[in-house]
């Protein structure tokens, strides 16, 4: 209970796959009354709560084009884990802050989705984290998708006392401490802006109980936060631009410096050297990916030319041919939160395929640019 400028505040700490707290947000609204309810949900995840995903309206091949296919991989990743836990607990995951809204709406009370987007919110997160920070992230969340340990009755009945989502985000920002601020600070402070900001003498806000301390602690604070600076999503470090440039301007300068130090012949030679170095493990990492014939052929004549050019890369062309010539049905995308969590249904869900299509051959090209870059400059030098 906070009192805050002549209002009332009440914050509900919930777990977010407990059927206590399922009980807890209707018996709060019924006795307070509120003038406003608060939930901890942007309208993002309110839609796919209330609705179920929306898969109809997903252009896979934007998000291929813009390049958010890694952030929508790691999304599913975490909605996938979220979603396993809440099966271990009985319960669906965010069904008390749906509760809540349902309460509220039953008895005429505006409801306030007090939540920045997890869209920007994913995107900031993963902004924050280097190259292999990156990989550490989603290699621990793919191996405890896979891992087939199963949970005592003592862990369930500790976890249906908690946060179960903010207690996993607190165990990713302790071996990884970038995420903190994206996934906590900043969304302690975004709530805390909405719920203060939310109409009525009377207040309740459902949040997990996560933030729970943060929140009311800046609601007591009284100070006002700017949202705006919040919502934006920022540019990625001009280190690797700079380094993206350099390396294929670099592998440039030897071909041309090799054509006019040694002739034509020999620049051609390694042109072809160039082109297979680079050509072959992209196109084995199509077809480990168990991609059609033709993204694997597009894999090989892509490697070359992408690995020389930063702004393409050869997983983002082989995605979106994969994603062209094979594109997901619909039973893809409605059981990919189950399949990602067993290791051979990834090559049988088309959805999922397509990020393989992605991210083998993208292995494949890096390893190429190192083997080719590796044989020119030796030739140089």
């Amino acid at each position: 209970m906070i009192e805050v400028g002549g209002r009332r505040i009440v914050l509900v700490g919930t777990a977010h796959v407990s059927r206590e707290s399922t009980a807890l947000v209707r018996q709060v609204i019924e006795a307070e009354s509120p003038d406003g309810v608060c939930v901890e949900l942007d309208s993002q995840r309110y839609r796919a709560l209330t609705q179920g995903p929306d898969w109809e309206s997903l252009d896979l091949r934007q998000l291929i084009r813009t390049r958010q296919l890694p952030t929508f991989v790691l999304h599913l990743l975490l909605g996938s884990y979220q979603k396993r836990l809440g099966m271990d607990l009985g319960v669906t995951p965010g069904a008390e802050l749906l509760e809540a809204a349902r309460a509220a709406e039953q008895r005429g009370i505006p409801v306030e989705l007090a939540d920045r987007s997890v869209r920007v919110t994913i995107l900031r997160a993963w902004r924050s984290l280097s190259f292999w920070r990156k990989n550490k992230l989603v290699a621990a969340i793919v191996a405890g998708l896979l891992s087939d340990a199963k949970l005592s009755e003592d862990d369930l009945r500790e976890l249906r006392r908690q946060d179960v989502l903010s207690e996993l985000i607190r165990e990713l920002a302790r071996e990884l401490p970038e995420l903190k601020g994206a996934l906590i600070d900043e969304r302690d402070a975004y709530l805390a802006e909405k719920i203060r900001r939310t109409a009525g003498p009377t207040i309740v806000a459902v949040v997990g109980a996560g933030h729970l301390d943060g929140v009311a602690r800046l609601l007591a604070e009284r100070e006002a936060v700017d949202l705006a600076p919040l919502d934006e999503v920022p540019p990625g470090s001009p280190v690797w631009k700079y380094v993206g440039w350099l390396i294929p301007v670099s592998i440039v300068a030897a071909f041309g410096t090799l054509a006019f130090t040694r002739g034509p012949e020999v620049a051609g030679e390694n042109l072809k050297l160039w082109v297979l170095a680079t050509g072959i493990p992209c196109g084995l990492g199509a077809i480990a990916a168990l991609a059609h014939p033709l993204t694997i052929l597009t894999a090989f004549v892509a490697a070359p030319i992408t690995t020389l050019h930063p702004l393409l890369g050869a997983g983002h062309v082989t995605a979106l041919v994969q994603a062209w010539v094979q594109p997901p049905r619909v039973r893809d995308f409605q059981t990919v939160s189950d399949d990602l969590g067993r290791a051979s249904a990834w090559w049988r869900n088309r959805l999922l395929r397509v990020c393989l299509a992605f991210v083998l051959p993208s292995l494949g090209a890096m390893i190429g640019l190192y083997l080719g870059g590796v044989a020119v400059l030796r030739e140089l030098f």
